[in-house]
């Protein structure tokens, strides 16, 4: 691929993350079940297999398929494991609990991320071994905060839901 591809492909990348940013906290934020909240969670699962999927392609950073790749990979399982269940309301008994667990740990991993590639980005100066520390503990203190959280709301917020 030439350099314009890969500029194609990361301005899609960014477009789609920056989408995906904003429309899940949306769904965090907003209230929950209605009409509003299925339409931008539509179009968050959209923009998150675009994000995604543009992922996969791009290999500047390794020149392989890396680490990163797999967090992608894990992160269309979240949302593919959060989507189904909702959409199927199945299993009858559980599918809103899948649907909050994946949906949020999908939020959750794309934060993460972001803040993995702004370090990468921002302090690309401290060398690889730098560069792991800083996408770890960006990651790890992220999804400790988001664990948190879930934890904390989830009785809350699947308790209003429940028949």
């Amino acid at each position: 691929m030439d350099s314009y591809q890969f500029a194609t492909i990361g301005l899609i990348h960014f477009l789609f993350a920056i989408l995906s940013m904003v429309l899940g906290a949306m769904i965090i934020l907003l209230k929950k079940g209605d009409r509003k909240h299925k339409i931008i969670g539509y179009c968050y699962v959209f923009c998150m297999f675009g994000l995604n999927i543009s992922a996969l392609t791009i290999y500047d950073l390794f020149e392989f398929f890396g680490p990163f790749h797999v967090f992608a990979l894990f992160s269309l399982a979240t949302v593919i494991g959060g989507f189904i269940p909702a959409f199927l309301k199945k299993p009858e008994d559980s599918w809103l609990e899948y649907h909050y667990e994946f949906m949020n740990w999908s939020v959750v991993g794309l934060y993460a991320a972001f803040w993995s590639e702004t370090f990468m980005k921002f302090f690309s100066f401290v060398g690889m071994t730098g560069f792991w520390l800083l996408v770890g503990s960006a990651t790890v203190i992220t999804v400790g905060i988001g664990a948190y959280f879930i934890k904390k709301k989830k009785v809350k917020m699947l308790g209003k839901y429940e028949h």
